[in-house]
């Protein structure tokens, strides 16, 4: 199985030395995701101090984003990287496209497979000096001069990997996508009733194989030297967990486990604006359900039983100054666990 980690992104000069020690401590991917800082900038730093790993953020929202734009960022990215960036997508909610990005809102699946096919568009005019003619219910792309075409880098095109959660978004990244990144708020029934299904029925419909499909994360890992610190691990998940758990959008999963009385109760507290205490209604037990939670000793175990068979990489995120050779070692067992995921197919 792949070990993704996360970068440092508020301050730029803590990128190198983080991306640095992470390539040696044998992680695959250093990831960065949309919160409070931009997702793009860091990955350029860690793609100049590293040579191994692949440099992805997970997710960077798409529909704020023209995809020329996106497709330009990912393609410098991809050429300074030598070809180890992988563009990871996401849709976001209604209310943040509408009252955080001040754009229209339209139903996200068919303008993600949009989307994508637009940046693929886009990349094979500049990479081929062809002409870009790109008609969609979405996206109209048929302008791009010389002048606005980056050089041909001879590298693969750019692996697109879409965050998904529905039915709809699943079966779109399994269509059009070259992986899924899946919501921590998944547990292992979600992934293999719902999620695989619908994927792999997005890649009958597209003819993709599931061997260059990265399906990523479904859940958390709590962990750390000793229980006390996976304790408070756990207590860090269970407030993403509440603070997930508060959107209506998410509450298919927790009906699944028969948490639905917890998801209504969830989001009543987000309305009135109790978001400080909403991780005391999420017990231990559904804790377990999104994460796989377990000592340094037992992670490797703990994870196979959580992830095995249904991801190909999963996030694992250790403490400052945790040494280089533990987390390598941590890493290595993980890389044991058999998966599914063979490589992308990303030739032109």
């Amino acid at each position: 199985m792949r070990v993704y980690t996360i970068l440092p992104q508020q301050h730029w000069r803590d990128v190198g030395p983080a991306a640095r020690t992470a390539e040696a401590a044998g992680f695959d991917a250093l990831m960065t995701v949309e919160l409070g800082h931009d997702p793009l900038a860091p990955l350029a730093f860690a793609a100049l101090e590293t040579n191994r790993v692949e440099l992805t953020p997970s997710v960077v929202v798409a529909f704020p984003r023209s995809p020329t734009t996106l497709a330009q960022q990912a393609w410098d990215l991809q050429a300074n990287s030598g070809g180890r960036f992988v563009l990871g997508l996401g849709s976001q909610v209604k209310g943040h496209n509408e009252r955080r990005f001040g754009i229209p809102w339209t139903a996200p699946a068919p303008r993600m497979r949009d989307y994508v096919m637009a940046l693929r568009a886009v990349w094979g005019a500049w990479q081929t000096r062809g002409k870009l003619d790109f008609d969609s219910p979405h996206y109209k792309l048929s302008l791009m001069t010389p002048d606005f075409s980056p050089e041909p880098t001879g590298l693969p095109m750019v692996p697109v990997t879409v965050a998904a959660v529905g039915e709809a978004m699943l079966r779109v990244a399994g269509q059009v996508g070259d992986g899924v990144r899946l919501h921590p708020l998944c547990s292992r029934a979600y992934l293999e009733q719902v999620c695989l299904p619908q994927m792999m029925e997005g890649m009958r419909r597209s003819g993709r194989s599931r061997l260059n499909f990265d399906v990523h994360g479904g859940g958390f890992v709590c962990t750390g030297p000793d229980d006390e610190t996976v304790a408070a691990e756990m207590e860090k998940a269970r407030r993403r967990i509440g603070f997930y758990g508060s959107t209506r959008t998410y509450l298919p999963i927790l009906a699944l486990h028969g948490l639905e009385d917890l998801g209504g109760k969830l989001h009543r507290m987000s309305v009135t604006g109790q978001w400080d205490k909403m991780a005391a209604e999420v017990s231990d037990d559904a804790v377990r359900v999104f994460a796989a939670c377990g000592t340094y000793d037992t992670l490797a175990k703990k994870i196979e039983a959580r992830f095995g068979g249904v991801a190909d990489s999963i996030d694992l995120h250790f403490p400052a100054g945790t040494p280089v050779g533990l987390m390598h070692e941590l890493v290595t067992d993980i890389h044991r666990i058999p998966h599914t995921f063979a490589g992308f197919n990303t030739n032109w």
